[in-house]
């Protein structure tokens, strides 16, 4: 504290109340090929009907990396996904003759789209992929768009659903209009307008010869009843001297592939303004363009209409204007893309390679290749060293690999020893077959997603350092059957390698039957528990030492660490995590070198808690007359 230099009382305020924090175990980490959702960024899910809703439901292509993330979420709620970046990618859009250059994600559009783009239309879809196309969009400019009159001489032709119109009228009409005919004004659905613009067809019959006897007919915007009225003045405008800068703008599912249902209707946005300053009554704002790229799910604003007056103008003084007929467009020329590859894998990985910027604890390999498997070891896991890789065998290598008996086995140690050595990997032994609720078929799926909720489901009913195998927290969900069932002679090979066997038990469910990490020497951290418990109090002390930073190198920082440290590993002990510890900061490790140089050292001892994989079982036949003491330990 500052010295004082006059009487006084100086009150100051000394905080030693820091404790070791709680660390996040549960959460998972994993990039995949989906059908839309943003690319190359994180985005953070807590349950598969979040999936869905981010991502999309799994096409006949793209299916394994969605049931990897799905399988993970039906045992824990925080996965952060990635959507990768592979070859061919294209957002939908509204015009032109070719694709759109990729549009990633929001800060993608902000930071190189968001001023515009010719030669796409006035909308492009908000995500890659064909799915886009399904999207229509229309927008009511005006009050004549939303509803007008057709002057007279309109006839009906019997027998072809056709309605005739002069030229001067037919060229008012658009696709999906409702024109609304006889006495009782029933509404009939444009569903061809001719090219020569003198006659449409309707949806619907019309019985009369006549429409109101040759009188005026009133057409009106397809989509009218989803709005309260006609577009008109904001008030916003108004009270600045602008006239008719409202609109109308809604988005349908035009080919059903969002909903199953046709022309379904999907959000609409009434009376937002071309005014580039407007605001609403609340004081949020308006402007056609910013509310759509804010709050739209499906598409972003690329272009003002040509029929537009004055959009993007401030309201002050400004007369707006728009065509009197509505501007609909479906979307088109979005695509999938192909079958990613281990290197735009792998980029989308290496957004979880800093774990200051993320979090996880469980990094989901999916269908990885050796390539991408090695990566994720060496690049992520290793490099971060807070995390484990969870992986799987390749699909080949399981899924009916019947050329021997044996194969399977065979294969997935080969597939094993492409990979390194390492305490941050564990590897199953395989893949599942699970129903694809989507598509009403069933698939083939790697268990790694699986493996990794164990893991999650451990923390949750138990703490990471408990093994996620066996009967008690080991078991998978959603399996119909494996692509096979390792014996005990397959389970020995495959464990000796360091493969974790996933094991049908009749009557007792599938079950996760090992907890080796890919840990190639004998060591404690060849299991998966000890590497957690290391991994989990590894984070936290270092979190809390931060608390020392930029403090003295002196007794009192010292045993201010020691007091910190120590509760912390007791508690831990006491859930069973560890046997013994001792926590060493003094001036034995803290010499006078160390002080000189700004360092500060810890020295933590741990004996971790080791979970059983072998159980040997004696039994012994004794005489009658032979007393229990005299053999009792004789055969452990």
């Amino acid at each position: 504290m500052a010295f004082q230099i006059s009487p006084g009382v100086n009150v100051s305020e000394i905080d030693l109340t820091a404790i070791v924090p709680a660390v996040q175990t549960t959460a998972g980490g994993f990039a995949g090929q989906f059908v839309w959702g943003p690319v190359e960024q994180r985005v953070l899910v807590s349950n598969e009907a979040q999936l869905v809703s981010q991502f999309q439901k799994p096409n006949n292509t793209f299916f394994k990396d969605f049931f990897v993330a799905a399988n993970f979420l039906s045992y824990a709620d925080t996965l952060f996904t990635v959507r990768i970046n592979n070859t061919g990618l294209a957002n939908a859009i509204t015009a032109g003759n070719s694709s759109i250059t990729l549009i990633k994600n929001e800060d993608d559009y902000d930071s190189n789209f968001s001023s515009g783009i010719t030669g796409v239309g006035d909308f492009v879809a908000k995500y890659a992929g064909a799915l886009g196309n399904s999207l229509k969009v229309s927008v009511c400019q005006s009050n004549a768009a939303f509803e007008s009159t057709l002057l007279g001489n309109h006839t009906v032709v019997n027998g072809n659903n056709g309605v005739t119109f002069t030229a001067n009228n037919a060229t008012t009409l658009s696709v999906g209009d409702f024109v609304l005919l006889g006495p009782d004004k029933s509404p009939h659905k444009v569903a061809v307008v001719a090219a020569d613009g003198l006659s449409a067809t309707l949806e619907t019959s019309y019985s009369g010869n006549t429409v109101n006897g040759g009188g005026n007919v009133t057409r009106r915007w397809e989509y009218h009843n989803f709005f309260a009225a006609a577009p008109g003045t904001s008030a916003w405008a108004t009270t600045r001297g602008g006239t008719n800068d409202e609109m109308h703008v809604i988005v349908v599912d035009q080919d059903g592939q969002w909903t199953n249902v046709r022309n379904q209707v999907l959000e609409t946005f009434e009376a937002v303004s071309k005014a580039s300053d407007a605001k609403k009554t609340d004081g949020s704002a308006n402007y056609y363009k910013d509310v759509i790229n804010r709050t739209s799910s499906y598409m972003w604003w690329t272009a003002h209409n040509g029929s537009l007056t004055n959009a993007g103008s401030a309201a002050e003084g400004t007369a707006f204007g728009g065509s009197s007929q509505p501007q609909s467009a479906s979307f088109r020329s979005g695509a999938d893309g192909s079958a990613g590859t281990a290197g735009q894998y792998q980029r989308a990985y290496d957004l979880f390679k800093s774990a200051e910027d993320v979090d996880v604890s469980m990094i989901l390999g999916g269908s990885s290749t050796t390539a991408t498997a090695v990566h994720l070891i060496n690049n992520i896991a290793e490099y971060r060293k807070d995390c484990i890789v969870c992986l799987s065998p390749e699909q080949a290598d399981v899924v009916n690999n019947t050329s021997y008996v044996g194969a399977q086995v065979d294969d997935s140690v080969a597939f094993r020893n492409t990979l390194p050595s390492s305490s941050y990997a564990t590897l199953d032994s395989g893949y599942k077959y699970q129903y694809d609720k989507y598509n009403d078929v069933y698939r083939w799926v790697p268990l790694n997603g699986d493996t990794a909720g164990t893991m999650a489901r451990t923390d949750q009913v138990r703490d990471p350092w408990y093994s996620p195998a066996g009967l008690s927290r080991g078991r998978i969900k959603n399996v119909v059957k494996l692509a096979y069932n390792p014996n005990k002679t397959d389970r020995d090979q495959l464990y000796k390698n360091g493969i974790n066997p996933i094991v049908t038990f009749p009557g007792e469910g599938t079950i996760l039957f090992g907890d080796r990490t890919l840990l190639a020497s004998p060591s404690a951290f060849d299991r998966i528990n000890v590497r957690r418990l290391f991994i989990v109090l590894e984070k936290a002390i270092a979190i809390a030492a931060r608390s020392s930073l930029f403090e003295f190198n002196d007794a009192f920082t010292r045993s201010q660490f020691v007091n910190l440290v120590e509760p912390f590993l007791r508690d831990v002990q006491g859930r069973r995590g560890i046997t013994d510890f001792r926590v060493v900061c003094d001036d034995t490790n803290n010499t006078p070198e160390i002080i000189d140089r700004n360092e500060f050292v810890g020295d933590i001892y741990i004996k971790p808690a080791r979970s059983i994989n072998f159980i040997q079982l004696n039994f012994v036949a004794v005489r009658t007359g032979v007393e229990f003491e005299e053999v009792v330990g004789q055969f452990g």
